[in-house]
């Protein structure tokens, strides 16, 4: 390469760099750093959604995507879901003595059962501890896991094309022994004990270890069906009919005693004004607050928002850890 195209390459790069610190620097500029700072303070940025009585307040949560504590994340990819965080909006709206009321709206098609368990343990204690209503309205999905976090609201309220149900628990691993002989590839497995490479995906499973296996989601499944009894009112022959891993539409699931009534984010809220006697309250939604790291995420995001799903995807993959018992929809 001669010197020409050497200086024509140097002043490509450079014009590249420029443009991508230029971008950095608007996102920057653009920014609202007082009322960044003023959020960072705060446990929770509240949105208005209807302006009301400030003396009654019905606060808004929202749940979306798969129930899976991946940690942090990566800040590229702030936008997943995040269980710590939103453990702890639930507990500080339970505790907010200005909140009369809570609405969870839920987008999700379930995920782990730990994590579903840990909503759902949480829900019950703001209702005891409290004293505070819990209102579920679910959208396009709340199944599984989405449905289990909402057995024991005081009232579950579907849109009528809700996907909703899919009762269960379910585990899964890839099995490509079959495939590692046909290209003679061996594997060396040193363990503890016969049972210590379970699942695995280089061999068979056994019939004993199928058996072992099916125990486990035997006793998750049994719990799901306790929570729905305990929290719809269901007779447990009942749960275990519906309870086979079929989803239903928001009308079906109304016909089968799984949600209360039908209707979308505005009718629940206007349920839970009635019910409780609410006059005229003030409706917020509320957020995590927006630090540092999100921003970084954002602006990340927004200079490489053509590669932002494939870094998701690769966060996912990264984040994986083996097979895992599940409370989850998947189509």
């Amino acid at each position: 390469m001669n010197g020409k195209r050497w200086l024509a390459l140097g002043i490509a790069l450079g014009l590249f760099i420029v443009s991508i610190g230029f971008r950095f620097m608007t996102q920057i500029i653009t920014t609202d750093w007082e009322a960044l700072i003023n959020m960072s303070v705060d446990e929770l940025n509240e949105e208005v959604i209807e302006e009301g009585n400030p003396d009654e307040k019905i606060a808004v949560l929202k749940l979306e995507g798969v129930i899976q504590d991946t940690g942090d994340g990566s800040f590229l990819n702030t936008s997943m879901y995040n269980h710590e965080r939103f453990l702890n909006m639930l507990e500080a709206v339970g505790k907010d003595r200005s909140v009369d009321g809570i609405v969870l709206r839920i987008n999700s098609p379930g995920g782990g059962v730990v994590e579903s368990a840990e909503i759902e343990e949480k829900i019950v204690d703001i209702r005891k501890t409290y004293n505070k209503p819990v209102y579920v309205s679910m959208g396009n999905t709340a199944a599984s896991g989405g449905y289990y976090v909402s057995a024991k609201a005081d009232k579950i309220v579907a849109h009528p094309a809700t996907l909703t149900g899919s009762i269960g628990v379910i585990m899964e691993s890839i099995n490509f022994a079959d495939l590692a002989d046909d290209y003679g590839i061996d594997f060396n497995t040193i363990k503890s004990g016969k049972y210590k490479d379970i699942m695995s995906s280089s061999r068979k499973m056994t019939d004993e270890e199928k058996d072992i296996l099916q125990s486990m989601i035997d006793d998750m499944y049994d719990d799901f069906v306790q929570v729905i009894v305990d929290g719809r009112d269901l007779s447990e022959q009942r749960v275990r009919e519906l309870g086979d891993g079929r989803v239903f539409t928001g009308s079906q699931a109304k016909e089968n005693g799984l949600v209360d009534d039908l209707g979308n984010l505005d009718d629940t809220i206007a349920m839970l004004e009635k019910d409780y006697e609410l006059n005229d309250p003030h409706v917020v939604q509320y957020r995590s607050k927006f630090g540092f790291k999100e921003l970084a995420g954002v602006t990340a995001q927004h200079l490489f928002d053509d590669k932002a799903e494939l870094m998701g995807v690769m966060e996912l993959i990264r984040q994986h850890d083996g097979p895992r018992a599940m409370y989850l929809y998947s189509q």
